[in-house]
């Protein structure tokens, strides 16, 4: 089991956090991801222009101390989004949803948005742990696969889940 803990990325993060969003698996499994992947310039570009965007609140993902990943939420045409991106070396360990869980937690808006690749099972799974339900799907284009695919929507109406407590290490999350 893995101790989750958030905290503001800062710039010596940027190294790990470009690591983890230029791996070719994780890049297709996300799908929509932005247009420059994985160009370092690029990544740490938009980076910098997140960390200076008083909508975006970005967090570093510690498991046990050890960087792993991001969280992040952002407001877009009225809604807050939120995104995760977690280390391959760590898929399955519950980080994603104990690092979604606790960044949630700190945020006092509702509702909650998010979307993924229709067949990105384990970020369904970590959504729907933390609350969020499926309400809808759109045709989208996947800069990552070069095509329209189908982009599920998920929403988190209010509260979290009453089950807060950490995923079991086993579990396919």
């Amino acid at each position: 089991m893995h101790n989750i803990t958030l905290r503001e990325v800062s710039s010596e993060d940027f190294d790990v956090l470009y690591e983890n969003e230029a791996d070719p698996e994780a890049i297709q499994m996300a799908a929509f991801t932005s247009r420059d992947m994985p160009q370092r310039a690029a990544f740490e570009s938009r980076l910098a222009r997140m960390k200076a965007d008083p909508s975006v609140l970005l967090r570093a993902v510690l498991a046990n101390g050890v960087l792993v990943g991001s969280v992040g939420s952002w407001d877009e045409e009225g809604e807050r989004h939120v995104c995760y991106w977690i280390s391959r070396d760590y898929w399955g360990q519950g980080v994603a949803t104990g690092a979604l869980r606790l960044h949630i937690a700190e945020l006092t808006s509702r509702p909650l948005h998010a979307s993924i690749a229709f067949d990105n099972l384990r970020s369904r799974r970590v959504l729907e742990k933390c609350g969020f339900r499926a309400v809808g799907s759109i045709q989208s284009f996947a800069r990552a696969r070069g095509q329209e695919i189908e982009e599920v929507l998920f929403r988190l109406e209010c509260g979290a889940p009453k089950n807060w407590e950490p995923v079991a290490p086993n579990s396919a999350v």
